[in-house]
Order: structure tokens, then C-alpha cells, then sequence
């Protein structure tokens, strides 16, 4: 719009140095595991949000027809499910819900304790807690590694800056017209440096961040429906508490929950 050429803003050196920089820094500060983390998670932010109200929907029908089937057979009838989920009949027809990995550890590690029958209704709450909270926090710690990289960005750019100026001075007694290529070449590090921070790498870290937000809301739809489960309350009754937990936009209505489990139950 103001007539600048856009070809002035390729400037491979610049682009080397806080490349290099930023992945220098990701790498030092951060252990494998996260790394590889970063990288799924940034994969994954290419992909539809895969905890909407389809999943939800799943979620409450598998919900009520293993405690249905707890209510019919006892916990004892579950055994051979919560034991080898990926051969049980039940969770073989909820394929989104079967490859959760942490959404179906949650569930069937939870009704092994019960099967026990050692663990209180509030120390199952702790458990519960406890789980969801590391969980999230590991979670967290790639969102957290790119942010760290973000806020690093400007930092980098002063410094490919500097460095294009040391270069500038070396060349004073030239053209002007030299000079002032070398001098905008050293401006392009800041102006990509504050770009980079504040309009990639902390955008993409908060859609990070609100990606785990919304797994973290649908175990939170589990961790209700057990502790309900785990009181004593009827299959129905639990799966409206989880129901509940639902952000508005996804949840389905009372009579939807109805015909999902009406259309399970027959």
C-alpha cells in the first residue's frame, strides 16, 4: 500500500540468525520428551478441534452403557472390559473414544479401583485430581517452551541488528545508497524478531493452550460422571452431571442425552 518492495524484506542472513537462534533455544531449555511434544502439538493445531459435540455425544453414550452395564452385571461384569478395553464389544463401537489413550485410561484405570473396593469416595477424588493435574501440566509444558522462544524473538532481532550495523560501520566511507542497503538489511532482524513474537509464536502457543484446554474439559466430563458413578447414583443421573460439564456451545440438551441413550439402551 505505501509502495515499498517486499523483495527488501528477504534477507537470508537475518532469517539464519533468528532461526538459529530460536531453535538453539527451544533445544537447550527443553528435554526430548517436551520437543517432541511441541512438534505433535503444533501438528495437531493443523487438524480440527477433535473435542467437539460429536465427541461429546460419544463420550456420554459410552459413558452410560458401561455404567449401565456395571448397574446390570455389577462391577465384576466389567472386568473383562476395563482389562482389555481394545477387544471389548462395548468400547469397539466408540472408535473416537477407543484411540483416546488418556481418556480411556482414565476411565477403565478408575473402575479397577472401584473394582477393589478399597478407595473412598473422596480419596477417589484426590486420585482423580491428582491424575488430571499432571496430565494438564505436562501438557502445558510445550505450549509454555514456544511462548519462552516467542519472548525471545525481539531480544534476537536487536541482536541480528546490531550485528548489521557492525557490518554498516565497516563500509561508512561508502555510497550512500550502500549504506542505507546494509542499514535497512540490519532492520529487517527487529522487524522480524517482533513480528515473529507477536504475531506467530504467541498466537500459536495460545491456540496451543486452548487445545489442552479442551481435552482437559472433556476428562473433566469423566472425572464427573465416575465420582457420581462411584456414590452410588443411576447411570442416567451421572451422565447428566457430566452432561452438565460441558461448555454450552457443545452440550447437547437434556432430550438429546435422551435419545442417545435410549438409542444405546435399545
Amino acid at each position: 500500500m505505501h509502495h515499498g518492495d517486499l523483495a527488501v524484506l528477504y534477507q537470508p542472513n537475518e532469517f539464519l540468525i533468528l532461526g538459529g537462534a530460536g531453535l538453539g533455544t527451544l533445544i537447550i531449555a527443553n528435554p526430548p520428551a517436551v520437543l517432541k511434544a511441541c512438534m505433535a502439538q503444533l501438528l495437531g493445531l493443523l487438524k480440527p478441534n477433535p473435542y467437539g459435540a460429536k465427541a461429546y455425544a460419544e463420550l456420554l453414550q459410552v459413558l452410560y452403557e458401561v455404567f449401565q452395564k456395571a448397574r446390570k452385571d455389577g462391577l465384576v461384569g466389567l472386568e473383562s472390559h476395563i482389562e482389555n478395553p481394545e477387544g471389548s464389544d462395548i468400547f469397539q463401537k466408540y472408535p473416537s473414544f477407543l484411540n483416546n489413550h488418556h481418556a480411556l485410561s482414565l476411565l477403565c484405570d478408575t473402575l479397577k479401583v472401584l473394582l477393589t473396593g478399597t478407595v473412598e469416595d473422596h480419596n477417589l477424588a484426590d486420585i482423580l485430581d491428582t491424575d488430571l493435574d499432571k496430565h494438564h501440566h505436562e501438557g502445558m509444558l510445550a505450549p509454555h517452551a514456544i511462548t519462552t522462544v516467542g519472548d525471545a524473538m525481539p531480544g534476537f532481532g536487536i541482536v541480528a541488528a546490531v550485528l548489521g550495523v557492525i557490518i554498516t560501520m565497516g563500509s561508512i566511507g561508502g555510497a550512500a545508497s550502500e549504506i542505507g542497503e546494509k542499514v535497512a538489511a540490519a532492520l529487517v532482524g527487529t522487524f522480524l524478531g517482533i513480528l515473529l513474537a507477536y504475531g506467530v509464536f504467541g498466537p500459536v502457543a495460545k491456540a496451543m493452550e486452548m487445545r489442552l484446554h479442551a481435552e482437559h474439559d472433556y476428562m473433566l466430563c469423566i472425572r464427573t460422571a465416575l465420582l457420581c458413578f462411584a456414590r452410588g447414583d443411576a447411570p442416567m443421573t451421572a451422565v447428566e452431571f457430566s452432561r452438565r460439564n460441558i461448555e454450552p456451545h457443545e452440550r447437547p440438551s437434556f432430550t438429546e442425552l435422551e435419545e442417545l441413550t435410549r438409542k444405546k439402551a435399545a
